[in-house]
């Protein structure tokens, strides 16, 4: 107990002291962390702390990183980016592995060592990239969105270059493995590429794909028609901390359920969160998982700091860091030429280019498996393990590079990180555009002072040189509402183009700050159902007012006074928002309109009778009419 207290203070100690410094010097946390490790690590290793078992469990924090990822990314999203999943990232890996097997082909290396070390250098780092990608708010641009097709691919490219790998095996290098060289078996059980609990291990490839497979719809299956009913039941017992420990189950059910059958994790977890994208309670198990992803991404970073070996790199400096710089530049020309084919433009394609840059953690287990199975030595893959550790510890400078000289440079793009926002306010305005910024004017007249938050840089460029104050950024990342004040508000108003954002926005909002009055605009009638059904009552379609203006002008074209006009008007109004009312229970937001059966019977049953007592008003308005002009 007191072994494990006494590392714990250590850790937190070095996290608390070095991030927030790093943070102040716009280093980013990951580089704070990483500092710490090192910082850190002559004490650990005096006290003869177990680091690569610490980093393995550490590791567990991507697995719950890709599971939120998941979270944010619904199935119809996922596959708008298959191209760039499978395209981009299959090119990256490939041409990676190809041109780094050339090189050590060239320094001599034999090619089955040759081109094991290209699969392992391939990949890169999901832990870091992801991280600082959110840090910054760049997770939803095009940078960011390629990024995330490339290190999703590579999570998935681990699963066959486990399996190819032992083709690759050197006959001289066995005998060194059974006498215990090697350090490998371990990380590879922790990463579900084989060990005691592996199911495949001994079965054919036939069944064992057969086995894989169903897996994966068990996946789906219990992600579909399980968590529902399972938080329902927890909900009854109205603790909060049995939502803590129905999603940490969740995520590790199914990162042992994919560990058994031979998969990643990380992949497992991931795919998890896309089923559960478009469930009720995604927000609620986001809010109470991200905090032990951030906590185990921190220990994650410290250990990878406090693992270098800086013993090994000062006997051999010059040829470890050339290494280290050689992929970075070998992979730098990869990815910006990819960036290039694909059309990724602006400041994107170098976010995009300099973010992946480095060598990632599963090439620690990339490693350790090719030590154990005899595929590479041990003296190479210790430098190599060294050469992962450098370019992962310069990545976090390669993000500062670009935020510092490349965003400057190409200032307007649309990438642009989020504002800071300087002050919490009762009001916020989420879309700057022709609805948002009406009610924005309406109602500074009144004397209040919203903070208005858009995330089309174009345009808030063109509203600043007007003398417009508006905050830039994603206001669906809960962080920019949180700066903005949304706890202590009062009014919420959804003005942003898009139905998907609104709806998931106003879903959040409702959810989460019950007494927060949100009006929201929407986009046509299934909409309004669909924003109704979230809880929201103060809904506003984008067209309707304007319409109904319209609709007014044509009844006064056709000769109609224009105080009937406003009457006809206003009873064409109070019918179709009652008749609304009277439909809106009846619809089903996990069901399409045109199938929803309950739905459809109410509008036919309802509309002859809606059109009907319409009609009747209408005449007797045009009838008085014509009373009192004769």
């Amino acid at each position: 107990m007191s072994d494990f207290l006494v590392l714990a203070f250590i850790i937190l100690g070095a996290g608390l002291l070095a991030v927030p410094i790093a943070s102040r010097l716009g280093l980013g946390s990951v580089l704070g962390y990483l500092i710490a490790g090192i910082a850190i690590s002559p004490l650990l290793h005096f006290l003869d702390v177990d680091v690569v078992s610490l980093q393995h469990f550490a590791e567990f924090g991507v697995v719950m990183m890709l599971f939120l990822i998941g979270l944010e990314l619904e199935p119809n999203l996922l596959w708008k980016l298959r191209n760039k999943l499978v395209v981009l990232g299959g090119g990256q890996v490939v041409l990676t592995t190809a041109l780094v097997t050339s090189i050590a082909l060239v320094l001599g290396q034999p090619f089955s060592i040759a081109i094991a070390v290209g699969l392992i250098l391939a990949l890169s780092s999901t832990a870091i990239v992801l991280q600082t990608l959110n840090e910054r708010g760049l997770t939803r641009t095009e940078g960011g969105q390629a990024s995330f097709s490339v290190l999703l691919f590579q999570d998935i490219a681990v699963i066959p270059m486990l399996a190819l790998m032992p083709l690759l095996a050197m006959p001289e290098l066995l005998d060194a493995v059974s006498h215990g060289a090697g350090h490998g078996g371990e990380a590879v059980d922790d990463h579900g590429a084989g060990g005691g609990i592996s199911m495949v291990s001994n079965m054919g490839g036939l069944q064992a794909t057969l086995v894989t497979i169903g897996a994966i719809i068990a996946v789906i299956l219990a992600g579909v028609f399980c968590t529902r009913p399972l938080f329902k039941f927890i909900a009854a017992a109205k603790l909060q901390e049995l939502f803590t420990a129905a999603a940490l189950f969740i995520i590790i059910a199914t990162a042992l359920l994919m560990m058994v059958v031979g998969l990643s994790p990380a992949l497992g977890a991931f795919m998890a969160g896309v089923v559960l994208a478009t469930s009720e309670y995604r927000h609620e198990m986001e809010s109470h998982i991200d905090p032990f992803r951030g906590l185990l991404l921190g220990l994650f970073f410290i250990t990878v700091g406090a693992n270098i070996d800086f013993a090994l790199l000062m006997e051999n400096p010059t040829n470890i860091v050339a290494l280290a710089v050689g992929l970075i530049g070998v992979k730098l020309v990869v990815l910006y030429c990819l960036a290039s084919v694909f059309n990724i433009s602006g400041s994107s394609r170098w976010l995009f280019t300099l973010g992946l840059a480095q060598a990632g953690e599963f090439g620690f287990v990339l490693l350790s498996f090719s030590v154990s199975n005899a595929i590479l030595p041990q003296d190479l893959a210790d430098e190599l393990l060294l050469v992962v550790t450098l370019t992962m510890l310069l990545t976090p400078a390669l993000f500062v590079f670009y935020s510092k000289v490349i965003q400057p440079a190409m200032l307007g793009g649309t990438d642009k990180p989020d504002d800071a926002i300087a002050e919490k306010k009762k009001v916020i305005i989420v879309g700057r555009g022709r609805v948002g910024g009406i009610v924005e004017r309406m109602l500074k007249s009144a004397g209040y002072d919203p903070n208005v938050i858009d995330h089309n840089s174009d345009h808030l460029n063109i509203l600043r040189r007007f003398g417009v104050h508006v905050y830039f950024g994603d206001a669906t990342r809960p962080g920019l509402l949180h700066a903005a004040g949304i706890e202590e508000a009062a009014l919420l108003v959804v003005a942003i183009d898009g139905k998907q954002q609104i709806s998931q926005l106003v879903d959040y909002a409702i959810r989460t700050y019950p007494n927060l009055h949100v009006i929201s605009r929407a986009v046509d009638r299934d909409h309004v159902y669909e924003l109704w059904a979230r809880g929201c009552r103060d809904i506003v379609r984008e067209t309707y007012d304007s319409s109904l203006r319209m609709g007014r002008s044509a009844f006064e074209a056709m000769g109609i006074s224009r105080e009937a006009a406003d009457k006809m008007t206003d009873a064409f109004n109070e019918m179709d928002r009652k008749a609304m009312i009277e439909v809106a229970d009846a619809y089903d937001i996990s069901i399409p309109a045109a199938e929803n059966e309950e739905y459809i019977r109410r509008i036919r049953e309802m509309q002859n009778h809606w059109e009907a007592e319409l009609r009747d008003r209408i005449s007797r308005i045009l009838d008085d009419e014509e009373l009192e002009v004769a």
